[in-house]
C-alpha cells in the first residue's frame, strides 16, 4: 500500500524544514568518512599505548588490515537492564575476532536509574545525564581509532544520549546492542494496587517493599511500557537494533548469539567492505517519522516527545510537537502493554511483538518502507524473528497474525483509531499528553486549580485531606528544565489515582514531566512556556479554572484576567545544590525548552 497522504505530507515538511542543517551535517559527515580513522597515522609511541593492553589482538592492530570495533557502554549493575552488559565486550571481542577484526572498550558512559530517584533529589539531574552521555560518547570515541562501533544501553536518558553522541560520529556505523528485558515477576497491575495501598495507609512499608521486590526481581529491564522500552522498540522502528533483538531476555543463548551477529554486523559496515553504511544515512528523516509512527502505534513513553527532538536536532533534522500530532491523528493504536494494558513487554513480544507490528503497519502505509537499516535496504527484515538452529543464530518470517488480540491487533482493527499521544494548546501554553491509557471520559477535565510549587507539597496536600473536596486540576510549576532539570513527576502517581478512583475528576498541569508509567489521570505535561520563562502557568493561583481537553486539544485558563497578571516566583535556591545539583547549573542555565528537545546542544 502507498504511504498515507498524512505521513508523506509530514515527512515532506521535516524535509524542507531541515534541509540547511541537514545538509550542514551531513557535509561535515562525509568530510569525517573522508579522511578515515587515525590509528594508521598515530605515531609509534601513540599506537602503543592504544595497544598495550589488547592482549592477543595486540599484533593484528599493529599489522593487520582487519576492521576495528569500538565498545561504548553503559554498563553498571546499578541498573537491573544494564547489568547483563557486564559480560558483553567479552562476547564481542570473540565475535570480531572470528570475522578477524579486534574490538576494545573505548569508553563508559554514566547510566543513572530513575526508578531509584523518583522524587529524590538526584532525579533532578536525571534529563541532563541524557547530554552529559552524548558528550561522554563523544570522549570515547575521540581517539578516532575505530572504523565501526556498537553502542550497549537501554534505559531512559541512556539510548537518546548514545544515539546523539554516535551522530556526533555520525560517518561511522553503529549497531545498538540491547540486554532485554527481566523475566516477568509480580504483575504491573498488581505492584499498582499495592502502591495504592501503601498511598492510603491501607499497609505498611514491609508489605510494599515486598511486593516491589517481586516485580522487580533480576537483571534486565523493567517489564512495563515506559521509557526504557519505547527505547528498545524505537531502535527497531529506526534501523539500529537487528530484528526481533529488543525483548529477547538477558541470560539466554539467543541473547548472546544476537549480542556476537551485533557485533559482527557493525564491522561488516565500515568502509573497510562492500556494505558501508554509516549512521548519518540510517538515520534520516524518514527514520524519525517511523520512530515517531512507533510511539503513537505502541502508545509509548511522553519522554520521547523529547528525546526524539534532541536526537533528530543531533542530525541537522527538525522535529516540533505538531509533527507528533499530525501523525498521531492519523496512526491506530494497536498495542497494549501496561500501563496502556495488562501485559507485560513479554507478553507483549509473546503476542507477535515488533516484528507483527511492523508488518502491519507497512502493510497499511504507515510506515517508509525504504529506509536504510544495519541489515541493509528497507524494513521487510524486520519481519523476521531471530532463532537458534543446532546453535546457529538464524531468522524466519514471524507471525502475520495476532497471537492475542487483547496485546496487539492489526491495524484495521485498532484499539483505537488514532495514536497515544495529544498536543494541547490554549492561552495556558503548549503540552502533550499520553492518553493511551487514559479512558475517554476522564480525557476533559473543566475544574478549579491548586498551585503547587513541588510534589512534595502536593502530597502533603492530599495527606492532609484538602484535595478531596470535588473535581480538581493539579498544578505543579517550576519544575521545567531551566528550574530544576525537569523531574519527573511520578511519585504522584498513586494519590492522584486514588483521587479519580473515588470518582472525582482530576487532572495534572505541570511544566515537569511524567513518566512511561504515569497511568491512567490525564496529565498535560512538559508545558511551554515553563513558568521560570513566565509562562502563563506561573500567573495562575487556587481557584482559577481551567479546562484540559485531550479531545478538542485545548489547554484553557477560564477565569478572565489571568493571563494579564504578573507571574509568581518561586524560591529556587534548593535545587541549586547537594546530592551533584551544583555540577549541572551550566545545564540549567543554557538548556533549551522541552518543545526544543530541552537540550544544551544546538542544531
Amino acid at each position: 500500500m502507498s504511504l498515507h497522504a498524512t505521513l508523506a505530507a509530514v515527512t515532506d515538511r521535516i524535509i524542507e524544514r531541515s534541509r540547511p542543517t541537514r545538509e550542514a551535517y551531513l557535509a561535515r559527515m562525509r568530510a569525517a568518512a573522508s579522511k578515515g580513522p587515525a590509528r594508521a597515522h598515530l605515531s609509534c609511541s601513540g599506537q602503543a599505548h592504544a595497544y598495550a593492553a589488547t592482549g592477543p589482538d595486540q599484533e593484528t592492530l599493529a599489522t593487520g588490515t582487519g576492521g576495528h570495533l569500538g565498545i561504548v557502554t553503559a554498563y553498571n549493575d546499578m541498573l537491573s537492564a544494564h547489568q547483563p552488559f557486564e559480560t558483553y565486550p567479552m562476547l564481542i571481542r570473540e565475535a570480531v575476532r572470528e570475522a578477524g577484526g579486534t574490538a576494545q572498550v573505548a569508553g563508559g558512559v554514566p547510566a543513572m536509574c530513575d526508578g531509584v530517584t523518583q522524587g529524590e533529589a538526584g532525579m533532578e539531574l536525571s534529563l541532563f545525564s541524557r547530554d552529559s552521555i552524548a558528550m561522554s560518547v563523544g570522549i570515547a570515541l575521540s581517539h578516532n581509532v575505530f572504523d565501526a562501533a556498537v553502542f550497549l544501553g537501554v534505559c531512559d536518558k541512556i539510548v537518546p544520549g548514545l544515539v546523539i553522541g554516535a551522530q556526533a560520529f555520525g560517518h561511522l556505523p553503529a549497531v545498538f546492542l540491547p540486554a532485554g528485558p527481566m523475566t516477568s515477576g509480580l504483575s504491573n497491575d498488581e505492584k499498582a494496587q499495592i502502591r495504592q495501598k501503601f498511598a492510603k495507609g491501607e499497609i505498611g512499608r514491609d508489605e510494599l517493599l515486598k511486593a516491589e521486590m517481586a516485580a522487580y526481581h533480576g537483571p534486565g529491564t523493567c517489564t512495563f511500557y515506559g521509557t526504557a522500552n519505547t527505547n528498545q522498540m524505537l531502535m527497531e522502528f529506526m534501523g539500529l537494533h537487528l530484528p526481533g533483538s529488543s525483548f529477547v531476555n538477558p541470560g539466554t543463548e539467543l541473547r548472546d548469539a544476537l549480542t556476537k551477529e551485533g557485533a559482527k554486523r557493525a564491522l561488516s559496515l565500515s568502509a573497510l567492505g562492500n556494505d558501508y553504511t554509516p549512521t548519518c544515512d540510517i538515520l534520516d528523516e524518514k527514520a524519525f517519522v517511523n520512530g515517531m509512527v512507533g510511539l503513537m502505534a505502541t502508545g509509548g513513553s511522553t519522554n520521547l516527545l523529547i528525546h526524539l527532538i534532541a536526537m533528530a536536532r543531533a542530525g541537522g533534522i527538525i522535529l516540533d510537537w505538531q509533527d507528533f500530532s499530525e501523525i498521531s491523528d492519523v496512526v491506530p493504536l494497536i498495542a497494549r502493554v501496561y500501563p496502556n494494558g495488562l501485559a507485560d513487554v513479554n507478553h507483549f513480544h509473546a503476542a507477535g511483538g515488533l516484528g507483527y507490528m511492523i508488518g502491519q503497519l507497512l502493510d497499511a502505509g504507515y510506515l517508509h518502507p525504504d529506509t536504510k537499516t544495519v541489515t541493509g535496504e528497507g524494513l521487510g527484515s524486520y519481519l523476521m524473528e531471530p532463532f537458534l538452529d543446532a546453535g546457529a543464530l538464524t531468522w524466519r518470517k514471524g507471525t502475520s497474525e495476532t497471537l492475542n488480540d487483547k496485546i496487539v491487533r492489526p491495524a484495521s482493527d485498532p484499539f483505537q483509531k488514532t495514536g497515544g499521544l495529544a498536543r494541547l494548546t490554549g492561552n495556558l501554553g503548549t503540552g502533550v499528553m499520553k492518553i493511551s491509557a487514559v479512558a475517554e471520559e476522564h480525557r476533559v477535565v473543566e475544574a478549579p486549580v491548586r498551585v503547587f510549587h513541588d510534589q512534595d507539597e502536593a502530597k502533603a496536600a492530599f495527606k492532609a485531606g484538602e484535595l478531596d473536596k470535588g473535581d480538581v486540576v493539579i498544578v505543579v510549576r517550576f519544575q521545567g528544565p531551566k528550574a530544576n532539570g525537569m523531574p519527573e513527576l511520578h511519585s504522584m502517581t498513586p494519590f492522584l489515582s486514588i483521587m479519580q478512583g473515588r470518582g472525582q475528576k482530576v487532572a495534572l498541569v505541570t511544566d515537569g514531566r511524567m513518566s512511561g508509567a504515569s497511568g491512567k489521570v490525564p496529565s498535560a505535561i512538559h508545558v511551554v512556556p515553563e513558568a521560570l520563562d513566565g509562562g502563563a502557568i506561573a500567573k495562575l493561583q487556587d481557584g482559577d479554572v481551567v479546562r484540559v481537553d485531550a479531545l478538542s486539544g485545548d489547554l484553557q485558563v477560564l477565569t478572565e484576567g489571568v493571563v494579564d497578571r504578573p507571574a509568581a516566583t518561586a524560591d529556587l535556591t534548593s535545587y541549586q545544590h547537594g546530592t551533584g545539583r551544583e555540577l549541572f547549573a551550566l545545564f540549567r542555565n543554557s538548556v533549551t525548552s522541552a518543545d526544543t528537545g530541552a537540550t544544551v546542544f544546538g542544531v
